[in-house]
């Protein structure tokens, strides 16, 4: 070989050399934190040296810090925050920017260890109880810490359970008489700061004006703090308005009042003295037990922006619980404005913030994450907030809602639009405990998200929301799939619970929703107090929205309303056991309201239509109905024969289609039985709810 030719060989191999040495070798950088650890140490290490020189950190949000010296300006190496079981209680909420983010290639995950349980406490645990007595009961009592000021909050928790406020009645709830300054022309979202109880069941107890009367009406809770209670005129005053004034058999009932403190479990805050009373139940020490108050009004705040161009993305939440928040009215958000004179949001508690939030996240995952024991809606992603996902999560014990996708304001500009959202395989339960009219899935001005396999159950309002637009007006709220969902005891939290508010639904729909699907969900157990306990209820100007291959039974007002809206198919459904009514159809407008076909509606009481039927501009065909029982089926002011002859249900049937055991929830056809059905196709709901991962 040429000597020129050897010389060229050994610079080419000094050149590939120093083009390896220059590249970043792909190290993933590791992070850990423990409840034992120490902010002053690497966090290099999973547990404490012998020496106790090193080992994890104590805090997120050193790790935070640490994470963002590893990274620099060029993420290039996957990064993982391993968090040690126990309980770690946040000064601030955890805050993660743009600078936390990871890449498609190189994302940054925050995990639990192992099969440890870490918990991202925003509470602080109170110690130093005393033995006492209150109204002739022992009791104990503790001082609040100085951080917690005169801060008047409504949450407990001992030993991980949700303790009760001193309450009036102890269960149940008292109705109201009627508001004194009410005239049959006074509107309901007329501001009243009093009402009339009936004799005897208030007192004029002197710690009266420590409490507040939580006051349903219509759809709304109303949190009025009492200024005085009158036993002569039998008046309850407030020193601020309720949302809606309260009408006569409104129900109500009253907290923090200190002369009601009598049962085990239930605790009472003297917001003067900052002493928390607790009368304990048997067996429970508080001064071993973990008993908890919330002390932040959020856990985790992911604080990205999209026309900024400092989005939060790449970044994997998995096996973490995030607890012990609380917002109220007069507690502001970052850039917002405290709202100290509010008592309740005209709907869906919409006003009440995520204990976990985000605007401009991308990409994001919470994977078999818990949000348990808060004080708002559990997470919440808005503005901007792009293809993230929330899966397998336990979202449970919630003062206000499960999850809110979207804002109620329509962005015009893509980037600030929330879309492409999934929530699936999650169990989102037990909300509604100081914001009862708060929603266990909320999609606002938000389109293209996914709502699947989940349970959601135990909410005093509506499970699912879709839509922010009154009207047929524009709306952002389009081509949302709510599919395989059992959605239960909405409005009755439990089997012999009495319903406190009305106007809901299993699902509630609003506004232009082309492109949207509810396929495959079970509807059950769902209850209103006056009105409005419906399953599938498509409100104000509900347009292009498909419900198909559904189950809805046991419903107090109906398995189907719609309010007003056009173009709406309702196909292949089984609506089954309302009490008062089946099926509702509301105002009356020139366009066709809605498509009604192959469905089976069987019933035992009620009627099975109601609402106005006056015109007949509705699509109704090869349905199915049964009453049991016998008695004539009638369809509003029609017989079938005349119902018929107006040109509805015209291939339809009167027919018994033999379901397996319909009072214990098996809606099983045979085939022999489908087959003398008006056009219904059986489909099977067993994998409705979430799966196994």
């Amino acid at each position: 070989m040429p000597p020129h030719t050897i010389h060229g060989f050994q610079i080419s191999l000094f050149l590939v050399a120093i083009s390896v040495l220059a590249t970043p070798l792909r190290a993933d950088v590791t992070i850990y934190v423990a409840p034992d650890g120490n902010d002053g140490w690497s966090g290099e290490f999973a547990a404490p040296n012998d020496a106790r020189t090193d080992g994890p950190l104590a805090t997120p949000a050193k790790a935070r810090d640490v994470l963002r010296a590893a990274h620099g300006h060029d993420v290039t190496q996957p990064a993982t925050v391993f968090l040690r079981g126990g309980v770690c209680f946040l000064s601030e909420p955890l805050a993660l920017n743009s600078r936390d983010s990871g890449t498609v290639a190189a994302p940054v995950t925050w995990t639990a260890y192992k099969d440890e349980t870490p918990i991202i406490s925003a509470g602080r645990r109170i110690t130093g109880w005393q033995k006492t007595t209150v109204n002739g009961h022992d009791a104990w009592m503790a001082k609040l810490p100085p951080a917690n000021g005169a801060f008047l909050f409504r949450e407990l928790w001992v030993n991980g359970q949700r303790a009760p406020r001193a309450r009036w009645p102890r269960t149940g709830t008292l109705a109201v008489a009627q508001t004194p300054k009410a005239k049959n022309n006074t509107q309901w979202r007329h501001p009243e700061s009093q009402f009339q109880f009936n004799t005897g069941d208030l007192k004029a107890w002197p710690s009266a004006p420590d409490g507040e009367a939580v006051v349903m009406s219509r759809w709304v809770e109303s949190r009025l703090p009492i200024a005085a209670i009158n036993e002569k005129e039998n008046r309850l005053e407030s020193s601020k308005p309720a949302g809606f004034a309260p009408e006569t058999g409104d129900r109500y009932y009253i907290e923090n009042v200190k002369e009601t403190l009598s049962e085990p479990g239930e605790w009472y805050l003297d917001p003067r003295e900052h002493v928390i009373y607790f009368i304990a139940p048997s067996g429970v020490d508080p001064n071993a037990a973990q008993i908890i108050v919330p002390r932040l009004p959020q856990v985790l705040r992911l604080e990205g922006s999209a026309s900024g161009g400092g989005l939060v993305s790449n970044i994997n939440f998995r096996g973490i619980t995030f607890s012990n928040s609380e917002w109220y009215y007069d507690c502001p958000m970052p850039g917002q404005k405290a709202e100290p004179t509010l008592t309740s949001y005209p709907q869906a508690a919409i006003g009440v913030p995520g204990a976990v939030w985000g605007q401009g996240v991308r990409s994001c995952t919470f994977d078999h994450c818990t949000i348990a024991h808060v004080g708002g809606y559990g997470i919440e992603l808005g503005r901007g907030c792009q293809n993230n996902r929330i899966l397998h999560c336990t979202i449970t014990d919630l003062a206000a809602g499960g999850v809110k996708l979207g804002e109620t304001q329509i962005r015009e500009n893509a980037e600030d639009q929330a879309f492409g959202n999934e929530v699936c395989d999650c169990r989102i339960t037990d909300g509604g405990c100081l914001f009862p009219s708060a929603v266990g899935a909320w999609i606002g001005q938000s389109h293209d998200n996914t709502v699947m396999h989940n349970e959601i159950a135990r909410f005093w309002y509506t499970g699912v929301s879709v839509g922010w637009t009154w009207g047929y007006g524009n709306s952002l709220s389009q081509n949302n799939h709510i599919e395989f969902n059992d959605i239960h005891h909405i409005g009755i939290k439990h089997k012999g619970d009495a319903p406190i508010l009305s106007d809901m639904g299993g699902i509630y729909t609003l506004g232009n929703e082309k492109g949207t699907v509810i396929l495959h969900n079970h509807f059950h157990d769902i209850g209103a107090i006056k009105y409005g306990g419906w399953g599938i209820y498509f409100d104000e100007g509900t347009t292009d929205i498909l419900a198909e291959n559904n189950l809805v039974c046991r419903t107090t007002h109906g398995g189907f309303h719609q309010h007003y809206g056009k173009d709406n198919i309702v196909r292949n459904n089984i609506f089954a056991l309302g009490r008062d009514a089946q099926i509702q159809r509301t105002r009356l407008e020139d366009h066709r309201s809605f498509t009604f076909e192959n469905n089976i509606v069987y019933y035992s009481t009620g009627v099975l239509l109601t609402g106005n039927w006056d015109k007949l501009n509705v699509a109704f065909d090869h349905n199915t109905y049964w009453k049991t029982g016998g008695g004539e089926i009638r369809f509003a002011k029609y017989t079938w024969p005349q119902w018929r002859a107006a040109g509805m249900d015209v291939h339809s049937k009167i027919a018994d289609p033999r379901f397996k055991d319909p009072e214990h929830n098996d809606f099983y056809l045979t085939a022999e039985s489908a087959k003398d059905l008006g056009g219904f196709v059986p489909f099977e709901l067993d994998g409705v709810g979430p799966r196994h991962p």
